[in-house]
């Protein structure tokens, strides 16, 4: 059962601490997208700040998955290339990271941005609106923010359909956001349709925002995240494996490897060049 004694992990931030975002957020190249090399309250902080000035800003919260997509497909990588910050979701983005100079780099992953965002929005007056997923796992979340995060203010939650919204659905969405007030909204869509959606919508929406589909399941209990350790040691995808086999496995058996050797090639290709500068 979720409660707020599984939150102890995350570092919430005092809500009146002086952050100036006069800077956009530092991004490090891996295997040919930009990733923010940023810890994780500073962005956190940047979507805050953000959020308080009703700016229209698209988080993209990264894996080895969606660093494979953009690699595949130009379209998709100019969408992570647009993004204003892309988070390392995943272990081996936060090691590739460390090696690539951000030697303070921890992991900014979904789950732990939704918590975080819960926890500190109400205490700067920041309503969250909740867009995709179905009634089932929508309702479930509702209740769960209530018990866990009392005060909380859900601007919103509506489901999408699977199938594209006609202009008019869409028009629709896009004022309801509006007039719900919101300042950030999550978006699950799932990778990589909820990263188009945003980027369709930028300017569109005042607000921020954050693709967080596989965070909404967790959240409402249908799904069990894993273990930290398990977490820190990178094996999640293997714990969501097991969880998930028939929908995960192709994608992890083509995409993990692929990843594996093209990190591989970075990391000795930037060895080569310090050795060469080095001479």
């Amino acid at each position: 059962m979720l409660t707020a004694k599984k939150q102890i992990q995350i570092q919430y931030l005092n809500p009146s601490q002086e952050f100036e975002v006069s800077t956009i957020p530092a991004k490090i190249n891996i295997i040919g997208s930009p990733v923010t090399a940023s810890p994780f309250e500073v962005q956190i902080n940047f979507i805050l700040e953000w959020a308080m000035s009703k700016v229209s800003k698209v988080i993209c919260v990264a894996n080895t998955h969606m660093l494979i997509e953009s690699y595949w497909h130009p379209e998709f990588s100019s969408v992570l290339k647009s993004a204003d910050i892309v988070t390392p979701d995943g272990m081996p983005l936060v090691w590739m990271l460390k090696l690539m100079g951000a030697g303070t780099q921890n992991r900014v992953a979904g789950m732990d941005i939704l918590l975080s965002l819960c926890k500190l929005a109400p205490l700067r007056d920041i309503h969250l609106f909740f867009l995709g997923s179905d009634v089932v796992i929508l309702e479930k979340m509702r209740k769960n923010l209530e018990r866990v995060f009392p005060n909380v203010k859900i601007a919103g939650m509506e489901p999408l359909p699977f199938r594209p919204l006609t202009l008019t659905e869409d028009e629709a969405i896009i004022k309801k956001i509006h007039d719900s007030g919101a300042g950030i909204v999550f978006v699950a869509l799932g990778c990589p349709k909820q990263e188009y959606w945003m980027n369709q919508h930028k300017d569109k929406i005042q607000a921020v925002m954050i693709g967080l589909g596989g965070a909404f399941p967790v959240f409402a209990e249908s799904h069990k995240r894993a273990p930290y350790w398990i977490r820190h040691l990178g094996c999640e995808w293997l714990y969501r494996l097991i969880q998930e086999p028939s929908r995960l496995f192709s994608r992890y058996s083509t995409t993990i490897p692929v990843f594996i050797c093209l990190a591989l090639k970075q990391i000795i290709n930037l060895a080569r060049a310090k050795n060469f500068g080095g001479d």
